[in-house]
């Protein structure tokens, strides 16, 4: 009797599940690297230092005081209660996850930075950096609407990425439509994380350019 043939791996074209469980960890990565560094308290921190070192011919303190009083008042404080608060349980972690937990970090932020409003109000500001932040409150404003009337969870990183790349390119010139790249990668992050729906990254993008951009140069025409 002969003996059996030895067996022979299957080799039919079939998918490789290593390799797809590989593909999809880099993906994962790559998604929480944008989700990360492109976070929207990094814009609202960037931006209004961007703006303010343009708007005040690129002279160093007037561009730090200006931008460090939007920047903190919108980023930096705002972030830190949101941190804390996370640690504390009240919301799902840094990027607030839950729906129902973004009302009070949205509330503050508003709060926050309408402080930061009313020190450049009185400082006498650059008209750039007065509606630049109009701009940023008034995208708080639809945005908490938006997620507590209508119970959506609109995605603040494509808010705010958005209103920041339109922003950019208008002060600083067209060679920043390079942030469109970026924009993208950042609003793909969102949904390759299950954190968004396509629908929800879109309407926040819709949001920040539309809303931001037309109420940054509304104000700007109107007070300048």
């Amino acid at each position: 009797m002969s003996s059996p043939a030895p067996s022979v791996p299957d080799n039919d074209g079939g998918p490789d599940n290593h390799g797809s469980s590989e593909n999809r960890g880099g993906r994962q990565l790559f998604a929480r690297v944008a989700t990360e560094v492109l976070a929207p308290w990094v814009w609202a921190l960037g931006l209004p230092l961007v703006v303010a070192w343009q708007v005040t011919g690129h002279r160093a303190g007037a561009a730090l005081l200006w931008g460090l009083v939007v920047g903190v008042t919108g980023s930096l404080i705002p972030m830190a209660v949101i941190v804390r608060g996370a640690r504390r349980g009240k919301w799902d972690g840094h990027h607030v996850a839950n729906r129902a937990g973004r009302l009070v970090p949205l509330a503050f932020c508003f709060a926050s930075l309408a402080a930061g409003f009313v020190i450049l109000i009185a400082g006498g500001a650059p008209h750039e950096m007065v509606a630049l932040t109009a701009a940023e409150l008034a995208c708080l404003v639809v945005a908490l609407a938006i997620t507590s009337a209508l119970k959506f969870k609109i995605s603040i990183h494509a808010v705010v990425a958005a209103g920041a790349t339109v922003m950019l390119v208008w002060v600083c010139g067209p060679w920043l439509l390079l942030l469109v790249p970026f924009l993208a990668w950042v609003c793909w992050s969102r949904v390759e994380l299950a954190a968004h729906t396509a629908a929800q990254v879109v309407s926040g993008a819709l949001l920040g350019a539309v809303v931001g951009g037309a109420v940054y140069f509304g104000l700007l025409a109107a007070i300048s």
